[in-house]
C-alpha cells in the first residue's frame, strides 16, 4: 500500500496539469499509470479515473472561469448530454470484455494522436 501512494499523487499531479493546460488527463494519464503503475484492472482504473476528474475538472474549470474563459451556457450543452453519455458509457462498459476496452482505447488514442499531428 506506501509503494502505490507516491505513484497515485504523481499521477494525480501530472493528469492535473495536463488537465489545466490541455484540457486532458483522465483517459491519458490516468488510466495507464493506475494500469501499469498500480496493476489496477482496466476497468477499475477507468472507473477511478473518471472519480478522480471529477475533482480536477471543478478546480480547473473554476481557475478558467476566474480568468472569463467558461462559456457557461456550451458547458451546460455539452455536459448534460455528456452526463447521460457516461451512464451509458458505465452500463456498457460493464458489460464488455476488458481486452476489447483496451484495444479500443488505445485505437482511439492512435487515431487522435494522428488527427493532432496533422
Amino acid at each position: 500500500m506506501p509503494r502505490k501512494i507516491p505513484i497515485l499523487v504523481a499521477t494525480g499531479l501530472v493528469a492535473g496539469f495536463l488537465a489545466g493546460v490541455f484540457g486532458v488527463g483522465g483517459g491519458i494519464v490516468i488510466v495507464p499509470m493506475l494500469v501499469a503503475g498500480v496493476a489496477y484492472s482496466p476497468k477499475t482504473a477507468m472507473a477511478t479515473s473518471l472519480a478522480a476528474m471529477l475533482f480536477t475538472a471543478i478546480a480547473g474549470a473554476a481557475s478558467h472561469a476566474q480568468a472569463g474563459q467558461v462559456a457557461w451556457g456550451d458547458a451546460a450543452l455539452i455536459g448534460v448530454p455528456a452526463a447521460c453519455g457516461a451512464v451509458l458509457g458505465a452500463w456498457l462498459q460493464q458489460r464488455v470484455a476488458s481486452r476489447s476496452l483496451v484495444l479500443g482505447f488505445s485505437a482511439l488514442l492512435m487515431v487522435t494522436a494522428a488527427k493532432l499531428a496533422l
